[in-house]
């Protein structure tokens, strides 16, 4: 059994026991989550679709860190004008332990 949710913009397969690093949520480590935006799910072999998402689906889980990920260099320049400049930039994630998969 496995699901497809949506959050922070963009879509996550999930399945039950799964610890998914996604976008910053709202909360602290041991805080329940839950996801309303369900666009597939998965139960024995058959497929159930929504439009844009299943009503009255949901994906409960639980926060397991707030943390950050690794660091992206960004390296700009123009050729010829002696133009140079590094940026750094670290994303803030959350890591999240699936709970249940309700429909």
């Amino acid at each position: 059994m496995y699901a497809v949710v949506k959050t922070g913009g963009k879509q996550y397969r999930v399945t039950p026991g799964q610890v998914v690093q996604v976008e910053k949520l709202d909360g602290n480590a041991g805080d329940a989550v839950e996801f309303f935006e369900v666009l597939a799910i998965v139960k024995e072999g058959e497929l159930v679709v929504g439009n844009p998402c299943i009503e009255n689906a949901k994906v409960a889980g639980e926060i397991v860190t707030q943390k950050r990920h690794k660091k992206i260099l960004v390296f700009k320049s123009k050729r010829r004008k002696g133009y140079r400049k590094m940026r750094g930039h670290r994303q803030f994630v959350t890591d999240v332990k699936i709970g249940e998969i309700t429909a």
